[in-house]
């Protein structure tokens, strides 16, 4: 396990650095675009710009990796982004706005199929879980700090602009100057969507339902504290929460899913989070229950994508993985895009609990369709154990794709 994070270790500090600048961007648009009194069509057309890209990427980069390699596509396109941020304090135009918001989803798709795929390579099915888990902690921590930092500057000048800016130049160091080899540029295999339904369903269709529960919490997390009456000061904290959960879970969650069948982990982890989510509906509006619920839906989501990225991978090729990574990238993001319409239609339709009903009905959408693929393919191996050592409880170690062995579907 240290010996592939010693690996790796360029990718993740990498992506710390970038989910920092990215994290201070995006606040900082919304705050920004409401000094500049930008109408709600031009902020909505602002707000959609980063989501096309963000689409677009995920499918491209595949493409970049197989021509010049996972080092050069992580630098290229870090540093594209590092240039928009910088970008948009010299034309504050919701068009300029837009396009920009265009380069950075794209950048930020590459990125993340560039690191994932990056690491999935790297590592084999009997840690991967792990290995994703400390990639999502470093993810979390960087949204978190950028939050901090975002409180500590005036949104009305250049300064927290080139600030994020400085964050996303600083990730390419640890990538140019790691003596650690990336994976080599090589003739990979391209994966359409309904490949990547086939390889892995219960894959697919969790990052697919994660992507909208993501949505859900950071898009309608404040909407739900407004509605209900909390403070400014109360509706951070709530937010936070929902971010800081993950800090604790998500290492112990991935670890487990290495040491038995991720899809038991999968089920579990779900059905956890539909009691949290019914935890909140059922608070009253009384403060320490919402903390509570706050905290474990969040910790109980995050887990659940690193798990969800590991069941696809223990069944493909090394030379399948950067397509596999861009398909759920992409997959993620079509999520993300139905979340704030279920959740907007349930506060709509229900008040504020809607947004704990949103929550509770994506948790219970990853663990029915759990119980329906475990019904249908009842005796998937673990993938958990060292190679050839079979871990307690009568599972067996699942075979790793690089050894010319191709799992069961799920």
């Amino acid at each position: 396990m240290f010996k592939i994070l010693s690996g790796v270790w360029a990718p993740l500090v990498g992506m710390v650095f970038v989910m920092l600048g990215n994290g201070m961007h995006f606040t900082l648009i919304g705050l920004r675009a409401d000094l500049e009194a930008f109408s709600g069509g031009d902020i909505a057309l602002v707000t959609s710009g980063y989501f096309v890209g963000f689409l677009s990427g995920a499918r491209l980069a595949p493409a970049l990796i197989r021509r010049v390699g996972h080092a050069k596509v992580f630098a290229a396109l870090a540093s594209m982004m590092s240039a928009g941020l910088i970008a948009f304090e010299l034309q504050p135009d919701p068009g300029v706005w837009t396009m920009l918001r265009l380069a950075l989803g794209f950048c930020m798709s590459g990125l993340y199929v560039t690191t994932e795929s990056w690491l999935n390579e790297a590592s084999q099915n009997h840690v991967r879980g792990k290995v994703l888990s400390v990639y999502m902690v470093g993810h979390t921590l960087g949204i978190m700090g950028a939050q901090a930092l975002v409180g500590q500057g005036d949104a009305g000048t250049a300064r927290p602009f080139i600030t994020a800016s400085i964050f996303v130049s600083l990730a390419v160091v640890p990538i140019l100057l790691s003596s650690n080899p990336a994976p080599p540029a090589r003739i990979t295999t391209p994966m359409t969507l309904s490949r990547l339904f086939e390889v892995s369903p219960l894959g697919a269709t969790g990052v697919f339902l994660l992507g909208a529960l993501f949505a859900v919490q950071g898009g309608m997390g404040a909407i739900f504290g407004a509605q209900i009456g909390m403070s400014p000061q109360q509706i951070a904290l709530f937010v936070a929460l929902l971010f800081s959960g993950p800090l604790l879970l998500q290492y112990p969650i991935g670890a487990l899913s290495d040491w038995m069948d991720r899809r038991s982990v999968l089920l579990v982890t779900a059905l956890l989070g539909v009691a949290a989510s019914g935890l909140g509906l059922s608070s009253g509006g009384w403060l320490p229950v919402l903390w509570v619920a706050a905290f474990l839906t969040g910790g109980l989501s995050t887990p659940l994508y690193a798990v969800c990225v590991a069941q696809t991978n223990d069944k493909l090729s090394v030379e399948e993985m950067p397509a596999a990574s861009g398909g759920l990238i992409f997959v993620f993001g079509l999520g993300a895009i139905l979340g704030p319409m279920v959740a907007g239609g349930a506060l709509q339709s229900t008040g504020p609990q809607g947004f704990w009903l949103a929550s509770a009905a994506l948790f219970a959408g990853i663990a029915v369709f759990t119980i329906f693929r475990m019904a249908q393919v009842p005796d998937e191996e673990s993938s958990a154990g060292a190679p050839g050592i079979p871990a307690p409880g009568a599972f067996r170690p699942k075979p790793d794709a690089r050894d010319g062995v191709r799992p069961e579907r799920d």
